[in-house]
């Protein structure tokens, strides 16, 4: 299968709703499955490795601070980048 049909079909799984594409940095796109429900994302700028989390001490803050600034959210994403603590990192190629 050709790079191009691969990401042609990746285009057509996000139009359909049944990916999510992310950029966690400029010089690549990360597609993951759509399962419904929200997650946000750490990101070690050291490894690269991705964490999904959830917490909803910081959605209900986005939704105070959208309220405040007179937004209703509609959608949203979070990324949050940093260098992970753990030495040696066990995701570091």
């Amino acid at each position: 299968i050709a790079l191009a049909t691969v990401y042609r079909v990746l285009t057509q799984f996000e139009a359909a709703g049944l990916v999510v594409k992310h950029h966690f940095d400029e010089a690549h796109s990360v597609y993951e499955l759509d399962h419904g429900e929200h997650h946000d994302h750490i990101v070690c700028l050291q490894c690269g490795h991705v964490t999904e989390f959830v917490n909803e001490d910081i959605e209900t803050l986005q939704t105070q601070v959208a309220d405040e600034h007179g937004f209703k959210i509609i959608e949203h994403s979070l990324y949050i980048y940093g260098d992970c603590t753990k030495k040696p990192c066990e995701h570091k190629k």
